[in-house]
């Protein structure tokens, strides 16, 4: 909300001085900002002993991510619709959730870090992540 307003602020004074093309670049990076660093383009997050509790039950895979992480947007983007079938743990929100991802990255806490029956990737390829959701034959 911070960037979007910043760059709403930074785009009228542009505009008050004439510079309407660089207004609307401000914006636009402000805006792209905020989308980036938004919540919102991601599923509702739950909590990680929630999530793995769900997990071990029905064997989808759990998404640990942060806002603001790019990693995490392109891997969202790209699963498409696929990602609300995931359950999605924000780490900066989630102790719990930001321990378990230290524990499978030596440490780090390194996201996008996807986990499902018992196996870990960080970041990675979002045909991986669907072939996760897919019934073995």
């Amino acid at each position: 909300m911070l960037f979007a307003l910043g760059g709403a602020v930074a785009a009228v004074g542009l505009v008050s001085g004439g510079s309407t093309g660089a207004a609307v670049a401000v914006l636009s990076v402000f805006m792209l900002l905020a989308v980036v660093n938004s919540p919102l383009p991601f599923p509702r997050s739950v909590g990680a002993l929630e999530a793995q509790r769900r997990s071990a039950v029905d064997g989808r895979p759990v998404v640990f991510w942060r806002p603001g992480c790019t990693y995490c947007l392109r891997l969202r983007l790209r699963l498409g619709r696929t990602a609300r079938r995931l359950y999605w743990v924000d780490i900066s929100r989630d102790p719990a959730g930001a321990a378990a991802v230290r524990a499978v990255n030596d440490g780090d806490e390194t996201v996008p870090t996807v986990v499902v029956a018992q196996k870990s990737r960080t970041n990675p390829d979002p045909d991986w992540v669907r072939e996760q959701l897919s019934p073995s034959p």
